[in-house]
């Protein structure tokens, strides 16, 4: 993690640059993709001011506080980053844990009407998978020893997922979207 600490208004001191990079470093405790948070610590008007902006791999978070006393300020804005991260990780794993249990049994099956009044409402079977990382020759070999006719995965040199479809023994189709 990167920390940059700027002042305004008043000289900095080692202390209070010690103090911040410690307070920051806390944070890594609960969410280590931390990659760049930037402190500004101001004087004006006989305030003290700490404003915090942390940006993390997907996500930006930001807090401030004004006190009478700078290290205090430093500590209400770590305290209240402290508690943004937290919902922030909470929120994070929470979704996760339900796209999980969501998808326990990889397979549904659900009615579609077609539009046509006089036509009969038609089953379509829908299936759900998470994809493996895989080369595409291991996605071959997979196939090989499956009885489906396709398989999906996950490509590892393209990122992307892949969709490989057997036309018989020796020849084999890759659809990449």
């Amino acid at each position: 993690m990167q920390i940059t600490i700027t002042a305004r208004h008043f000289e900095l001191t080692k202390a209070i640059r010690d103090h911040v990079e410690t307070a920051c470093l806390k944070l890594n405790k609960y969410f280590d993709q931390i990659i760049t948070t930037h402190i500004t610590l101001a004087w004006e008007n006989n305030r003290n001011l700490c404003e915090m902006s942390l940006h993390a791999s997907k996500f930006g978070l930001q807090s401030q506080s004004e006190e009478v006393d700078m290290y205090l300020a430093i500590d209400n804005t770590i305290d209240k980053m402290e508690s943004q991260i937290k919902k922030l990780k909470e929120r994070v794993t929470n979704h996760q844990k339900r796209s999980i249990k969501e998808f326990d049994d990889f397979s549904r099956a659900s009615l579609y009407q077609t539009a046509g009044a006089n036509e009969a409402k038609k089953l379509i079977k829908t299936k759900r998978v998470i994809p493996e990382t895989l080369t595409i020759q291991e996605a071959i070999e997979k196939l090989s020893t499956s009885e489906d006719g396709y398989y999906i995965f996950k490509n590892v040199e393209t990122d992307g997922i892949n969709v490989l479809v057997r036309k018989d023994e020796t020849h084999f189709k890759l659809f990449e979207p």
